[in-house]
């Protein structure tokens, strides 16, 4: 078969540490830090993570996708901004490499992860992973979670010249061969990326209404009922995404850039969607 299936990471396979244990360690540093050499205005609602996330979303709006995932730039810059960026001395990759602990602060979101990766590669798939996180920052992870020896290749931001949507993540892969699919759980990343690339959207979404769990994965994105669960989560996602293809739309019709070609619940439910591609073919 020798073709390639790319993978989305965070939200789709596994979950990483940086919400629930490295901000949070990054906060505490530099709150204690602010306290005793900087006044700080709120200091019981001082949060860095929503300081560097805000600091990703001005990178990204301005275009710059592959700075807008090197935390530890981000990082210095938010300290700069605070005056703290000679106290403080915070490595993210060392946090990553600390908190990458399963299955206490790093988990895969299903059992079948393994068994499905394991079933793919011996019929003759080859994967890869299409990720926006820095490979120093999704490596650890993926070793201690026991993934990574599944993946023939990881491409990041800073390999590849561009994160997602920019098409480079593929373009990278497709060097090597032809592409079957790609798998995310992201409208304006993974199916956004795929459907301008040309190859089969595979969208991941584990919290679909029973009526929609009871179709095939081809046949649930036209439902009606589909139409509003992809507006809110591109609302949410991409606020410039979702006017730029939504506009003044009443909301009733899925625009083409974002629907997605399959729609699974389950890891389990991919390898009859690439049956259903390959037979196409």
């Amino acid at each position: 078969m020798n073709s390639w299936i790319t993978f989305d990471l965070d939200g789709t396979l596994m979950q990483n540490p940086f919400a629930a244990w490295i901000f949070p360690e990054i906060t505490s540093v530099v709150r204690e830090q602010l306290r005793t050499g900087i006044d700080v205005d709120d200091d019981a609602g001082f949060d860095m993570g929503k300081l560097l996330y805000e600091e990703h979303r001005k990178r990204m709006e301005a275009g710059k996708t592959v700075r807008a995932y090197d935390w530890d730039d981000m990082l210095r810059q938010v300290l700069t901004e605070l005056g703290a960026e000679q106290s403080i001395d915070i490595q993210v990759e060392q946090l990553v490499r600390k908190h990458a602990v399963p299955p206490a602060k790093v988990y895969l979101l299903e059992g079948g992860v393994k068994p499905v990766l394991e079933q793919l590669s011996q019929h003759g798939y080859r994967l890869a992973v299409a990720t926006n996180g820095y490979y120093k920052y999704q490596f650890p992870v993926l070793e201690a979670l026991g993934i990574a020896q599944y993946f023939e290749r990881i491409v990041t931001p800073e390999t590849a010249g561009g994160g997602k949507p920019d098409m480079h993540m593929l373009h990278a892969v497709r060097q090597y061969g032809s592409i079957a699919a790609h798998v995310g759980d992201r409208l304006d990343h993974d199916v956004y990326m795929a459907n301008q690339f040309g190859t089969a959207s595979i969208l991941v979404h584990r919290k679909l209404p029973q009526e929609l769990q009871q179709l095939a994965p081809e046949q649930r994105m036209y439902e009606p009922a589909f139409v509003p669960i992809c507006s809110q989560q591109l609302q949410r996602e991409s606020q410039s995404l979702y006017t730029k293809l939504f506009g003044d739309d009443d909301g009733t019709e899925l625009p083409e850039q974002i629907r997605p070609d399959f729609v699974i619940r389950s890891i389990h439910e991919l390898p009859a969607c690439l049956a259903a591609i390959a037979n196409k073919e």
